[in-house]
């Protein structure tokens, strides 16, 4: 019998493309549920009551939430296809850090450029000080996880989908300041798990705008 896989998820959050993109590594079929967080269905907050977010997996009736613990959880039930953490103890400890750093400070200077009136110059600059630091982690290698595709990767390659709406809102190049960095992505993005897992940047610029109506920043 084959496995149930569900994922509910929301096409502009970089936290659901990162479980799409390690699905995708893995060769995994499921089943999409596109939520609408405005009205969140009842499946979601039965799956999720603690947080009431997506993204959630639901393996066999079980769910799984938080992008990083889906992922972790995806590697390890598929191991045998295209790992994403190292093997090594040690590295597992720092491409758990270097993902981490991605969500405490790449994705919360993000927020600010595009969320938080009058702060758009100032978060831009502290996002191109993150980036740079991912740069001298990347290095020479052509993936953070050496010459495979791999945790780090999954946990960066959703933003790249979102520094367009980035450089508009704050008006400044990414490309300009960590070329290397962007040179990374277009590499990712040449994998069909990526390309085909995140949205037209003009997508995201679109769903922010109608945020910062909504909210009253515009």
């Amino acid at each position: 019998m084959a496995e149930a896989l569900v994922l509910l998820d929301f096409s502009p959050s970089p936290f659901g493309m990162r479980v799409r993109i390690a699905l995708a590594e893995k060769g995994i079929k499921y089943e999409h549920k596109e939520e609408d967080l405005k009205d969140k269905s009842s499946l979601l907050l039965q799956m999720n009551p603690v947080h009431k977010q997506i993204p959630v997996l639901i393996h066999n009736g079980k769910p799984i939430c938080e992008s990083f613990i889906i992922v972790q959880y995806i590697d390890e039930v598929w191991k045998d296809k295209s790992p994403l953490l190292p093997s090594d103890p040690y590295q597992q400890a720092q491409a758990r850090f270097w993902a981490d750093f991605v969500d405490k400070k790449v994705m919360v200077c993000g927020r600010r450029i595009w969320l938080v009136k009058g702060e758009e110059k100032e978060a831009a600059k502290e996002l191109i000080e993150c980036l740079k630091m991912l740069e001298g982690e990347l290095g020479d290698k052509p993936y953070f996880g050496g010459e495979s595709f791999g945790f780090v990767d999954v946990a960066l390659i959703p933003f790249y989908s979102w520094f367009y709406t980035y450089e508009t809102c704050a008006n400044f190049s990414i490309e300009a300041e960590c070329s290397k960095l962007v040179a990374w992505a277009k590499r990712c993005m040449e994998k069909e798990s990526v390309s085909n897992s995140l949205p037209d940047p003009h997508k995201i610029y679109d769903y922010v705008l109608q945020v910062r109506k909504r909210i009253g920043i515009d």
